[in-house]
């Protein structure tokens, strides 16, 4: 739902994706922001009413992005999609962070706009630190891009796992994704980006700056 810069991007990559894709928007002129070769549907309506998500293929669709421009729009189709019409993939473009807030606790996933930017300008801004990318609905575990002082570089991963107490879910290296493999090393240039409790991520950056001691 909604065919702005996001969604449009959006349809690209999931039809480029091999997937069947229908978009909604209440506005017909914003498909112009569709490709000229994109195959999928294109439906006039509210994103939200029943009848125009049936038409839209609804019932039939693994997963739904609700990425219009207003807050309130995205909530209730999200909504709509998961309690009427069962999907379990579904997603809401927030734009208010303390929205986002609650939804994501009430089990809705939620991209916040406005954070998601202040977050990665601050960590381009300020490249030490943590920047927190996911959180489970809970609160409790964060899944965060952690700096590591350059003492670490050399050492194994497993060695900062134990002496920060965080785990380590993948690395960006050279601008790909990687999962470390056992025995894995971090090098020079490395992103690294830790599963960890929330409340524990003082210590963790704490470790992170330091470097490895000899205890551990």
């Amino acid at each position: 739902m909604g065919c702005g810069r996001v969604g449009s991007a959006l349809a690209k990559g999931l039809e480029v994706g091999g997937h069947t894709v229908a978009v909604v928007d209440r506005d017909s002129s914003a498909f112009r922001r569709l490709a000229a070769d994109f195959s999928g549907q294109r439906i006039t309506g509210i994103g939200f009413d029943r009848d125009t998500l049936i038409e839209a293929g609804i019932e039939r669709a693994e997963a739904f992005a609700a990425v219009s421009s207003g807050d309130n729009s995205n909530i209730i189709a999200a909504r709509v999609a998961r309690e009427t019409f069962g999907i379990e993939n579904v997603v809401a473009r927030i734009y208010d962070p303390a929205r986002a807030d609650v939804y994501q606790k009430l089990g809705i996933p939620t991209v916040a706009t406005v954070r998601w930017t202040a977050d990665q300008v601050l960590r381009r801004l300020l490249p030490a630190g943590m920047l927190s990318e996911w959180r489970d609905p809970s609160g409790h575990v964060v899944l965060a891009e952690v700096d590591v002082a350059p003492e670490w570089i050399g050492e194994r991963v497993s060695r900062l796992e134990q002496a920060s107490g965080a785990r380590v879910a993948l690395l960006t290296r050279f601008g790909d994704g990687i999962l470390p493999p056992k025995g894995a090393v971090i090098q020079d240039g490395d992103l690294v980006h830790v599963t960890m409790r929330w409340e524990d991520r003082e210590q963790v950056e704490r470790v992170f700056a330091s470097g490895p001691t000899e205890e551990d």
